[in-house]
């Protein structure tokens, strides 16, 4: 396991695409309990109601779904200029400097070998409620109501080669492994990256599809495993497509529920109970083929589509 990066403090945001914008804004607003915080002409910045900054979740209008890029912030500004001049040494595609948005200031960009863009910033925009979203409680961030989820929890990419992958997230963004899959054929099947003491903010597993820069998840992360039982009702009242769960994973312990927003881009909620990893040393958990067939914790089957479902989906010949 490589040694702690101090540099990055947490996975600050995802922007997502979709082809359906109305009803994709009105899913995770009404539905899944996002708070709205600004729009522009293209995008809608969304955040669960504990988030501190303004925008975890860019939503933009787009003709194809999927993620446009994934945001880390970094723990000061000198800390930015580090992760900078080791990500331009690295020899990973550069985008280079952008102003931000209407969430954070400037920003910089690059993309992993497989056509994900990353971005690091460190000034950002913290949300400040107005009186009818104002907490009681001074030590959270906005008022809530319902299941809505707490805060950003982590994303799930597709790549052809996670250990590609992996060389990529620990030489540009310090992140550790903390449990990860070994196929019978040598491959790494999937890993989960941390960049902090939660078990994970990232996972990556493979693409199966031919396709490049491909997402498979974004996850939402709720106080307890109840909120996740309560909004199974709630996705099942509104028509919203249930893929699997409500569950336990084997691979790091989370209780979790999938469904699919309405243009088609998977969404989870997830609740980890109280795990950390606190272990400076901690050793990497090695899942093998044979147990991951056995299915979830509990014995649930891993759906097909589980498998096979991406976004932007991969066209098939007539």
């Amino acid at each position: 396991m490589t040694d702690p990066c101090f540099d990055i403090a947490h996975l600050g945001h995802i922007e997502m695409l979709t082809d359906r914008f109305e009803e994709s804004l009105d899913f995770f607003t009404r539905v899944y309990g996002l708070k709205l915080s600004a729009r522009d002409a293209d995008s809608a910045y969304l955040r669960a109601w504990d988030d501190y900054e303004l925008c975890t979740l860019k939503l933009s209008a787009s003709d194809v779904t999927g993620v446009a890029h994934i945001g880390y912030r970094t723990t000061s500004q000198a800390a930015l200029e580090r992760r900078v001049a080791a990500i331009e040494a690295s020899g990973y595609k550069v985008h280079g400097w952008t102003d931000g948005d209407l969430s954070h200031g400037r920003a910089f960009r690059f993309e992993d070998p497989f056509g994900h863009v990353f971005e690091v910033y460190y000034d950002t925009f913290r949300y400040e409620p107005d009186p009818a979203d104002r907490a009681a409680l001074k030590n959270t961030a906005s008022a809530f109501t319902g299941a809505a989820p707490r805060r950003l929890d982590h994303v799930n990419l597709l790549a052809a080669d996670v250990t590609e992958f992996r060389a990529f997230m620990e030489t540009c963004l310090g992140s550790r492994v903390s449990e990860y899959i070994q196929l019978d054929n040598g491959r790494i099947g999937g890993a989960w990256f941390t960049i902090n003491n939660k078990t994970y903010d990232l996972a990556c597993t493979e693409e199966h599809g031919g396709a490049m820069g491909r997402l498979h998840h974004v996850t939402y992360a709720t106080d307890q495993r109840e909120d996740i039982l309560r909004a199974a009702d709630i996705f099942l009242q509104n028509g919203v497509h249930i893929e699997t769960g409500p569950h336990k994973h084997a691979i790091q312990g989370t209780f979790f529920l999938y469904v699919w927003e309405p243009a088609g881009n998977r969404v989870e909620l997830a609740n980890a109970g109280a795990r950390l990893i606190l272990a400076p040393d901690w050793e990497p958990v090695r899942w093998v083929e044979s147990e991951r067939k056995k299915g979830q914790a509990w014995g649930l089957k891993t759906i097909d589509t589980f498998h096979t479902h991406g976004t932007p989906p991969i066209k098939t010949r007539e």
